[in-house]
């Protein structure tokens, strides 16, 4: 025997098919959906030419869809925001692709550069503004598809919303 191991693997082990798994044509983890968020980030021939900035409203653009989710692309000048919002029903995935953006939630505020990814469940109650002197661009992830988004006065007490403001991730704001 020339091995540290009892294991021992006879014949091609590719033939095995219950060790295969196929791939799949779609994402269906939170694992698959941040994947997806990395690599249409990383691929910026797919998104850069798209990219417009809009000085009286957010842009967004809808990239890609697949079975029961979406992709979105949006630009924030300075100074733009959300509003205090969540996503209803959907959760997914947020990457801010350039600049820099902040989000505010009943927990505290953080400063999130490009390359920061977030993962948000449904019911998550956030901001998003860009508070930076450059123009930012996110990517956003939603599993089921965005339907509803329900805003928030920004009265509203942090007790109000921390039962919906479980840090389970960030809320993309489309």
């Amino acid at each position: 025997m020339n091995s540290d191991s009892d294991l021992q693997i006879a014949g091609d082990i590719l033939e095995v098919p219950h060790l295969l798994q196929a791939p799949r044509e779609h994402p269906a983890t939170v694992a698959e959906f941040a994947g997806l968020a990395r690599s249409v980030a990383a691929d910026r021939a797919e998104w850069e030419h798209l990219v417009r900035y809009d000085a009286t409203a957010r842009w967004y653009h809808r990239l890609r869809t697949g079975p029961g989710y979406e992709v979105w692309l949006l630009s924030w000048v300075p100074g733009q925001g959300s509003g205090r919002h969540d996503h209803g029903p959907s959760s997914g995935v947020w990457t801010v692709l350039d600049g820099t953006l902040t989000e505010r939630t009943a927990r505290g505020t953080r400063a999130l550069r490009a390359g920061t990814q977030r993962v948000f469940a449904p019911g998550y109650v956030h901001e998003v503004v860009n508070d930076a002197l450059e123009p930012a661009v996110s990517l956003h992830v939603y599993y089921p598809g965005l339907t509803e988004m329900p805003m928030y006065s920004p009265q509203c007490s942090a007790a109000a919303v921390l039962g919906a403001d479980a840090d389970a991730g960030a809320a993309p704001a489309r």
